[in-house]
């Protein structure tokens, strides 16, 4: 019997729910790259260039794809989130709100993450294509394909229909400048948006827009443009639980 949610959360990954970029497991096997791949994710965070433009440039880099067990090996040494993470993913699952990880990171990158037990199951992963593995296990999640950050609005738009979730149930979370048009989508849709450790991208996306984030979540050194967040020592995403439920009571 399919599960009927009752509510749902959509939220960017990287540097969002974990301190990691989407290219670390890169820059972890081929660390001469580490330049250009921090360089390339800055500026499709801060849209100045398409997400097809910064992985034609990756894909000219590499030297040959990443592996399955250069991915494992990443993993087993640097996988972390934040705090409360893991936890509020299992919350979500016994509530029945449909947790969905919409990013721009990579398909194989959560195909591993979710083999090694490195996180809860999640229902649905929205993500990138670029590297990607076959013959998965049949417990994996639904994966959906991102190539653009437009997609995260389209992808949580056809997931929330699928499952009858209704707009203004959802909880988008995002941190950068990637995730305005995410942003934009549930602001015209009636979405509750969090600012995780918010960027100034996301907050000038934002603001010329004339989009409201309604939470703003974490702390963001704002000393650093658009690097990863300063302390995040007193930071819990079970601290959300109590926001999530009142959306899902609505």
């Amino acid at each position: 019997m399919s599960i009927r949610y009752r509510a749902m959360v959509s939220s960017d990954w990287n540097e969002c729910l974990a301190p990691c970029g989407p290219f670390d497991f890169i820059s972890y096997t081929f660390p001469g790259l580490e330049a250009n791949l921090s360089r390339i994710f800055r500026l499709y965070t801060g849209n100045r260039i398409r997400i097809t433009d910064a992985t034609r440039q990756i894909e000219k880099r590499l030297p040959h794809p990443i592996t399955p067990d250069q991915m494992d090996a990443y993993l087993s040494t640097s996988f972390s989130t934040y705090a409360g993470v893991p936890q509020l993913i299992e919350w979500c699952s016994r509530q029945d709100i449909l947790f969905m990880v919409n990013t721009t990171g990579m398909i194989g990158y959560f195909q591993r993450v979710l083999a090694g037990n490195f996180l809860p199951r999640v229902p649905v992963i929205s993500a990138h294509p670029m590297i990607c593995y076959a013959n998965q296990d049949s417990h994996m999640p639904d994966f959906i394909e991102l190539r653009e950050t437009e997609d995260k609005g389209r992808n949580t738009e056809a997931v929330a229909k699928k499952y009858g979730i209704r707009s203004d149930r959802i909880v988008i979370i995002g941190d950068s400048g990637g995730d305005g048009p995410h942003f934009e989508w549930g602001d015209r849709t009636g979405a509750f948006l969090v600012g995780s450790m918010t960027k100034p991208s996301l907050t000038d996306y934002c603001r010329a827009k004339g989009i409201r984030i309604h939470l703003r979540f974490g702390i963001y050194n704002p000393q650093k443009k658009d690097a990863a967040p300063g302390d995040t020592s007193q930071v819990n995403y079970m601290d959300l639980v109590s926001v999530i439920e009142e959306i899902a009571n609505r």
